[in-house]
């Protein structure tokens, strides 16, 4: 085996098993910075001796095994804590190529401590999304400073002072027990929840969607369901992704434009991502009486997985879907996506009220979907002139070129058919 085939394996099992190597670690030093260093340590030691001796038959026990003896090395020079160092070496093989690990061994406890340690709220939520890809999802800093179109230095710097901060308000590498578990669940669930949006509808950029971040979310989410397999909104979040992430090839064109929700091919969603989501959602329901917002979007996500054409969507359904997550998570943002479902169920002339009284929220004042959705209901109801200056304004806001091409192309077709801009084609 060559170099390059090397280190395209070294990679595969990075991603793989970079987290449970680091969460393996962090449970000795209760330290994240110390344990992803010693990771890193063991990555190349790989790097230097894998392409001489060959990859050994099982690659991850390997990285354990180095790893633990650089913990044991780490361990000698920092402390004198002389049983840990015993029970340390004690664990570890000596000879060249390791053992396979115990079958019996269970990293879940230390892969929820590190899930809830990189996603703790002592940190700030661009720290949090930062430091879980890193630690969590095995992107380096490279990627995820390339993912949200961010300077790889500022990724960087987020990364470590985020450990920094872990290791000075010495924040305790266990899962959350009794009342302090929910809160902080929904703290993981949020930093999740974040990537995949972030992948799905990129906020700036020349990319409408960034599908490598949907797919990470996706996969963070699954291992946090096994993880947390009683856990309703956990289910909930995770047929929320998978029935989104069933639509993003049908979310783009050839030439990469936006295809909006009405206008998609729907022979291209993904069937076994809406099985699994609708799967995922019958667990949730499954697991509580009272569904929480996660299981509430997964609910209104459905509604369009089943609807085999636009005109059979449940619009009605899903405008009492919106009311009831409004009540559990109040927001601007769900009213307006609730005053989207009044229009298709009940009329644009409804919707529009709704949309206005959201007019002077300070939330969504340079939010671009307002004035896009306002100018839509505007369409609708033949104002073209006032729907030109929504559109025209919701392009000034955005920040993604895609979605900005697409809202001025509606600004104009606003135009042609506004008298008042000199507009002579008839409404359509």
């Amino acid at each position: 085996m060559d170099a390059t085939e090397v280190r395209r394996t070294l990679d595969a099992v990075w991603r793989i098993e970079s987290a449970r190597l680091i969460a393996s670690l962090a449970s000795w030093t209760h330290d994240l910075g110390t344990a992803e260093e010693l990771a890193q340590d063991a990555l190349v030691a790989a790097l230097e001796q894998w392409p001489s001796t060959g990859v050994p038959t099982n690659p991850a026990a390997w990285l354990q095994t180095v790893a633990k003896r650089r913990a044991i090395d780490e361990l000698r020079r920092r402390t004198r804590l002389d049983h840990k160092i015993t029970e340390l070496a004690r664990e570890t093989p000596t000879h060249t190529e390791p053992e396979l690990p115990d079958p019996h061994d269970d990293l879940t406890d230390e892969m929820l401590r590190l899930v809830f340690t990189a996603c703790h709220p002592v940190l700030s939520t661009n720290a949090r999304v930062a430091l879980t890809l890193r630690l969590v999802g095995g992107l380096t800093t490279a990627e995820i400073a390339r993912a949200f179109l961010l300077p790889e230095p500022t990724v960087a710097q987020r990364i470590t002072r985020a450990k920094k901060t872990l290791a000075r308000k010495r924040v305790p590498f266990a899962v959350p027990q009794g009342p302090d578990l929910a809160p902080r669940l929904a703290s993981v669930l949020e930093v999740v929840y974040l990537i995949f949006n972030e992948g799905y509808t990129a906020t700036a950029g020349e990319e409408w969607t960034r599908p490598d971040l949907c797919v990470e979310a996706l996969r963070l989410g699954r291992m946090i369901a096994e993880l947390a397999p009683t856990e309703p909104e956990v289910h909930g979040l995770v047929a929320l992704l998978e029935l989104q992430a069933s639509r993003l090839h049908a979310r783009t064109g050839p030439t990469g434009d936006p295809v909006l929700l009405l206008d998609q091919d729907r022979s291209r969603w993904d069937r076994l991502l809406i099985r699994r989501g609708l799967t995922a959602l019958d667990r949730a329901l499954a697991l509580t009486d009272t569904p929480g917002p996660y299981v509430l979007q997964a609910a209104i996500a459905a509604c369009h997985a089943r609807a085999t054409t636009p005109e059979d969507t449940d619009w009605a359904h899903i405008a009492d879907l919106y009311a009831a997550l409004a009540r559990v998570n109040p927001s601007p943002v769900v009213e307006l996506n609730r005053a989207v479902a009044v229009s298709m169920a009940h009329g644009p002339a409804a919707a529009l009220d709704l949309v206005d009284h959201l007019a002077d929220d300070p939330a969504l004042a340079r939010y671009h979907l307002l004035p896009a959705v306002r100018g839509d209901l505007l369409t609708k109801l033949g104002r073209h002139t006032e729907a030109h200056h929504e559109f025209t304004r919701a392009a000034d806001l955005t920040r993604n070129a895609r979605e900005r091409a697409l809202l001025r192309q509606r600004a104009r077709d606003a135009a042609a058919r506004s008298p008042d801009l000199g507009g002579t084609e008839p409404p359509r």
